[in-house]
């Protein structure tokens, strides 16, 4: 109900000036719309606008993106939305030919689309990020968050091993789904294997001598190779193995010099000069990590015969001190709870390696957002 004429509304305990009320509604509105600028991201990968820009030369029209994308003419103004917003944010550039009108229809009609560092990584490679940010930005993954403070609230009543988010909004955890439904299994392994090719370059130009003096490498769960792979053509004289679940193995690729073995890494994990862990430790609670940890302490020789475990995770608080690294290490953090998983800080990471028996370690923080971490007997 508005205030009666004259009295004047407030907020909290004193009055704020409009212009305060005002930026405090734009945070939240910034905060409360964030989504729609991932949905149009995830619009950005359907379409596949980067390719047609790509196909183009590196720019193109919007009647040149939308007839590579297969859209009807009467799209191409929902489409000049989207690029706006995709422009703004910075995922594209634009440069327009001809002035802009006053702001209407006509506005970036004749503009010419082109790619940024960030959307060249979304160009159909063997190093893109396309099949890892779709995953992300799936429905089956999306969903779980919308109950979020729902799930929270169950905490008090739910079981010694509570049900991850993701198992409240599906009934099933991730792994079951990505083992019965073939199609979301195949996004899955696609994201995985994208995101090894993307990163393990990296890995091999920034952190390659963690490899050296490696004779044989096991990675854990693995799935269909990518960084084991990549790990093999760097370092040929390392004799690389995958060791993930029978129903993953039953799809990895035969030409390869990779060694696949089906195995469970909470059972036993096969013996190797190193044991490599990529993204593994963060979808399990300590006592689970401490459990996988010393399967791999079994699996390798002491410290001075070469043994060591290398952790390709996220360390929250290392490496860069800017605002969108901490945030986005932040968000992960709370992304990866859906499946029960966290993100650790150094002090999380200390934790789990000293109580599963090793010895030492040391922190490598040249991956962005993520690390190396190196685990020595």
């Amino acid at each position: 109900m508005a205030p009666a004429a004259g009295e004047v509304q407030r907020h909290g305990s004193t009055d704020e000036q409009p212009s305060s009320l005002l930026d405090a509604q734009l945070e939240l509105w910034h905060h409360t719309f964030g989504y729609v600028k991932a949905m149009a991201l995830k619009a950005a990968l359907d379409l596949r606008i980067a390719d047609a820009i790509q196909h183009h030369g590196g720019a193109a029209t919007l009647a040149q993106i939308a007839a590579r994308a297969a859209l009807r003419p009467s799209r191409i103004p929902f489409l000049r939305r989207l690029m706006r917003v995709l422009t703004v944010t910075g995922v594209f550039s634009t440069a327009q030919q001809r002035p802009a009108g006053d702001g209407g229809d006509d506005e970036h009609a004749d503009a010419s689309y082109g790619l940024t560092p960030a959307s060249r990584l979304l160009v159909s490679s063997p190093s893109g990020v396309s099949p890892f940010l779709a995953l992300m930005l799936d429905g089956a993954v999306v969903s779980p968050f919308l109950g979020l403070g729902a799930w929270l609230q169950q905490g008090e009543q739910l079981p010694e091993h509570p049900s991850s988010l993701f198992e409240m909004a599906h009934g099933e955890k991730l792994w079951d789904l990505a083992r019965r439904d073939p199609a979301f299994g195949s996004l899955f392994n696609d994201g995985m294997v994208a995101d090894s090719g993307f990163i393990m370059d990296i890995v091999v130009k920034e952190c390659g001598d963690v490899f050296r003096g490696v004779s044989s490498l096991v990675d854990v769960a693995g799935g269909l190779g990518g960084a084991a792979q990549a790990i093999s053509k760097a370092f040929p004289s390392v004799k690389c193995s995958v060791l993930d679940l029978p129903h993953v193995v039953a799809d990895a690729p035969a030409s390869t010099d990779v060694k696949y073995i089906a195995g469970d890494m909470f059972e036993s994990i096969p013996a190797g000069n190193a044991i490599f862990l990529k993204w593994v430790l963060h979808d399990w609670g300590d006592a689970e990590c401490v459990k996988i940890l010393k399967n791999c302490r079994k699996a390798i020789p002491s410290r001075e015969e070469g043994g060591k475990v290398i952790i390709l995770d996220m360390v929250v608080g290392a490496g860069s001190s800017d605002l969108k690294h901490k945030e986005t290490q932040v968000l992960f953090d709370l992304l990866i709870m859906f499946v029960n998983g966290i993100e650790r800080n150094e002090q999380g990471w200390k934790k789990i390696i000293y109580d599963a028996g090793f010895g030492d370690y040391r922190i490598i923080p040249v991956l962005g957002v993520r690390s190396i971490i190196e685990v020595y007997p």
